[in-house]
């Protein structure tokens, strides 16, 4: 089985930015999302991907993903995926032994910037960088599935 173990921040200030590594542009959209599982195509660059994770809230979930043909993931997006898709581009800092992955969203979702950190087990150390703000781990509302369906910039009182 594969687990995903992570922590998601807001951001307290744009000086991740200097630290940045490379990033990727990605497009996104789900197939079917609900409180059992969300199954979604990603491009991100120039590769495809199937992804299917539990819809359990927290920092552990089940996440399963899988490579697919380019054409095939565009092909979903275009015909197969909920609209509107989500857009952004994910830019990599690494610190300490940790790759961060920082989501810049665009379209609906303008405006939020959250970052990422994948554990190896749920009591793993991790530096916090003084670029951190609130945890949203637990806070639905920043999952990328819920993102789609309820974009940042409708939240009556988005913060960030």
């Amino acid at each position: 089985m594969g687990i995903e173990i992570e922590h998601k921040f807001l951001l307290r200030d744009e000086s991740w930015r200097q630290q940045v590594e490379r990033s990727v542009r990605m497009r996104q959209g789900y197939l079917t999302s609900d409180a059992r599982c969300s199954v979604r195509v990603r491009v991100a660059g120039s590769q495809g991907f199937l992804n299917l994770k539990s819809g359990t809230l927290g920092i552990q979930r089940s996440e399963y993903e899988y490579p697919i043909p380019l054409t095939e993931a565009e092909e979903i997006l275009n015909t197969l995926c909920e609209k509107p898709l989500l857009e952004k581009t994910r830019h990599f800092v690494r610190l300490d032994q940790h790759l961060w992955e920082i989501d810049e969203f665009a379209g609906d979702n303008a405006g939020l910037i959250v970052a990422e950190v994948e554990l190896n087990h749920p009591d793993e150390a991790f530096t916090r960088p003084d670029w951190l703000g609130e945890e949203v781990s637990h806070d639905i509302r920043y999952y990328n599935s819920q993102l789609a369906r309820h974009p940042y910039q409708s939240w009556s009182c988005p913060s960030g």
